[in-house]
């Protein structure tokens, strides 16, 4: 196992780092998850009457693997809708306890459906399509609720709800008689009385959260709930009033007040407030205060107060917090001496960020500023505990996937945790898994956002192409086609999508070359081609798109066909005509029509008088080497390798083009360098069989003899592998070829013996 590079600190709380047991494989847990999500019809059918899905019959699924999969449902960007939801219409066989739905579409019928598994906790978060008949319904299967969490823009309790519970004479809101954790957001608009009848029935509580509500008077509202143990206030207006009602709850053991709001951080004397409330409330072992002025200005008033740089924590120097939010407090609390808490949130130094990055993680405003200190730790400092960071900046990207801020910090700090740990990132499959798949779901949000997509190219770049990110393929592949299709033009984005999706291309085989046809390659990169023949701008964008095409049509002939389907014989030939002088242009363009030419059945789209003028004249190019009069004559040899018959046109005649093609040939220097890639020979050595057309031998022999003298250890293999020796013995004892052509299958021959027989443990001795 490799060293754990998490440097684990003992008072961060965290789980195990990612790079712990890095080496260790995905589990197949994880990947039968994965493989149910998105092939659902594995385990479920479609119902005749709702078209909705249900479970197969004969099918019965444990509660911990229903909860599961809702839960990689939401990971994995997938729709919760009432399609999905009605798997778990059949409480016999599905069973939840614990539902988060997090941001979601689903409606009161789809919640009926879930709340109808006596559920134990119950999280709505931002779910906006639901109404306040979802809070009859939570009345009706609440009995078993243990937790509850409304989110914002879950808008169950309208303005006018208040109004309507006057008329119709409850005394309730909604009842859940065993609740322990309630936790409504954003609440506005409201009156004081609402939560007093909405908290009444609740006198169980020991959990409360009240974020960003509005109206809460002073408190009252709280005053029976006499087992209350956490207490949060973030973000609410006017807490000083508060602030005896807050004393008398004796139980409580945490307490937030922390703000984000410039208009409510400073309270009257907020020493006075601070000490009154830490000394009213013996219980606390956890007090954030972040954002706020409670902490003072670090000056002591009186002599007594000495013993702490925060005058109101006095009492509590011989009896630290364990936990204490400090973030953003005015005059820089944590960066003060004598802090009575073992865990302090703030951004003195690396640890109080990381604290502060798990504390508010639920927090998109302060996660996001988190996030950017946690950046320019790794940008312009040393990280001690990359393991935690990296687990940080990944749950906070998959939390907050649609919040812009937090996915472009994010994606930076990726980079250069990436970038800086790439030794470590080697074994750890299911760590560079992770990262992959959180970079592919901001990017898939925000792919309209220059920042986000150049910032998810660039990790990327730092992957090896395609091994890492072959389990990501098609997402992989739609994010950077609309970066080269659907961002500026002419911009970083474009250029580096374009440059990753030709990496991805060349080293790619089979269906997954089909598939990069299938969604679009070809049609996005003549897009572009034609976009720059409008502007007569020849760049780098406009070379790698060709090249693209170049490596998309190898060996599938059906993308060859997307090609010419697509018109691109005519861009071949006004690319040709506007930029006569660009060599590596000519190259890959040459190189594109060689891929074409190999597929039998559309060779004859080549065989028109324009077509076979260029490739001929093509014949005597010096561009690039010999790369353009090489790929020309491999154009030629594969459309006369179908006999005279198909040669239809009259100028330029066929022999006179096969003429050129033999001197051509001939002036050919056969220790040249090659700027070409050969996964396969076998196009090569069917034009052997040739025996009509000795020209098309030609060509292939010198090709043969060329790469396996210049490159022995990479081809000789290949020849012989493919049967290719074969093919040049029988060559050599048949009578029709020319002198000239047996001569070069003789050292294609010899090349691979000589390869074969050579003593490489002399070399290396030597």
């Amino acid at each position: 196992m490799p060293h754990c590079m998490c440097r684990h600190s003992a008072t961060i709380p965290t789980e195990t780092c990612c790079f712990c047991n890095s080496s260790v494989p995905e589990k197949l847990l994880d990947i039968c998850f994965n493989y149910i999500n998105k092939d659902l019809e594995s385990i479920c059918e479609y119902t005749g009457y709702s078209g909705y899905l249900k479970l197969k019959d004969g099918i019965s699924l444990p509660v911990e693997i229903c909860e599961r999969l809702l839960d990689v449902r939401f990971r994995s960007l997938c729709n919760v809708d009432s399609n999905f939801i009605n798997i778990f219409k059949d409480t016999k066989n599905t069973r939840l306890k614990r539902v988060r739905l997090r941001k979601s579409n689903i409606q009161d019928h789809d919640l009926e459906v879930l709340l109808s598994h006596q559920l134990l906790e119950l999280d709505l978060g931002q779910s906006p399509e639901l109404t306040h008949n979802s809070v009859k319904l939570i009345t009706a299967f609440g009995s078993s609720l243990l937790s509850l969490s409304v989110g914002e823009e879950t808008n169950i309790f309208p303005r006018t709800y208040y109004g309507d519970l006057q008329r119709v004479d409850q005394d309730f809101i909604f009842l859940a008689p065993n609740l322990r954790r309630f936790a409504l957001k954003s609440c506005q608009c409201l009156p004081a009385q609402f939560y007093s009848v909405l908290l009444r029935p609740l006198g169980n509580l020991t959990h409360l959260d009240l974020s960003h509500c509005s109206s809460l008077g002073k408190l009252e509202c709280v005053g029976h709930l006499k087992n209350l143990r956490s207490l949060i206030l973030f973000n609410v207006d006017n807490i000083e009033q508060m602030v005896p009602a807050i004393c008398k709850l004796k139980t409580l053991t945490h307490l937030d007040v922390s703000q984000t709001r410039q208009e409510h951080r400073k309270f009257p004397r907020p020493n006075v407030i601070l000490t009154t409330i830490v000394e009213s409330l013996h219980n606390l072992t956890s007090l954030d205060i972040s954002g706020t002025n409670l902490a003072g200005t670090g000056v002591a008033e009186t002599v007594k107060s000495r013993g702490s740089d925060i005058t109101g924590l006095k009492s509590r120097v011989s009896r630290p917090f364990y936990f204490l939010g400090l973030y953003e407090t005015t005059h820089d609390a944590c960066l003060r001496h004598d802090i009575p808490a073992k865990l302090i949130a703030g951004n003195a130094n690396e640890e109080q960020i990381l604290i502060s990055a798990l504390a508010y993680m639920e927090r998109t405003e302060m996660l996001q500023k988190v996030l950017n200190e946690l950046f320019h730790l790794f940008r312009f400092e040393t990280c001690q505990y990359i393991g935690q960071a990296l687990n940080v900046v990944l749950e906070a990207m998959n939390k907050h996937l649609h919040e812009r801020h937090i996915q472009i910090s994010g994606s930076a700090t990726l980079f250069y945790i990436v970038k800086g740990t790439d030794r470590e990132l080697h074994d750890a499959v299911h760590v560079k898994r992770k990262i992959i798949s959180t970079l592919l779901n901001g990017m898939s949000i925000h792919r309209n956002d220059e920042t986000m997509m150049r910032n998810g190219c660039l990790t990327l770049c730092q992957f090896r192409i395609p091994l890492d990110v072959l389990f990501e393929y098609e997402r992989l592949v739609e994010v950077l086609l609309y970066a080269v299709h659907g961002m500026t033009a002419e911009s970083f984005v474009q250029r580096i999508g374009i440059y990753l999706l030709n990496s991805l291309a060349c080293q790619i085989d089979g269906y997954q070359k089909v598939r990069l046809g299938e969604l679009g390659a070809i049609n996005k990169m003549i897009w572009l081609i034609s976009e720059r023949l409008d502007r007569g701008y020849c760049d780098d964008v406009l070379e790698v798109a060709w090249s693209t095409m170049w490596n998309v049509t190898d060996e599938t002939p059906a993308n060859c066909r997307k090609f010419l389907e697509n018109n691109g014989m005519d861009y071949f030939l006004m690319c040709l005509k506007r930029f006569t002088d660009k060599d590596d242009l000519l190259r890959n363009m040459m190189g594109l029509l060689g891929n074409v030419a190999e597929v039998k059945e559309l060779r004859h789209y080549l065989i028109t008088p324009e077509y076979l003028t260029v490739f001929s004249d093509l014949l005597e190019s010096k561009c690039d080497g010999i790369e353009v009069s090489y790929n020309a004559a491999g154009v030629i040899s594969h459309i006369a390798s179908d006999g005279p018959e198909a040669w239809t046109v009259e100028e330029p005649s066929r022999q006179h083009v096969l003429n050129k093609m033999v001197t051509a040939i001939d002036s050919w220097d056969l220790s040249s360098h090659r700027n070409i890639n050969y996964r396969s020979f076998e196009p090569i050595l069917d034009l052997l069989k040739v025996y009509h057309t000795p020209e098309c031998q030609r060509w292939a022999v010198w090709a043969l003899a060329n790469l396996t003298k210049v490159y022995p250890e990479k081809y000789c293999h290949l020849v012989e592998k493919e049967g290719g020796l074969v093919l040049l013995q029988e060559l050599m004892e048949h009578p029709d070829p020319p002198v000239a052509i047996k001569k070069y299958a003789d050292r294609v021959i010899e090349n691979c013996w000589k390869f074969k027989n050579y003593d490489w443990q002399q070399e290396l001795d030597g």
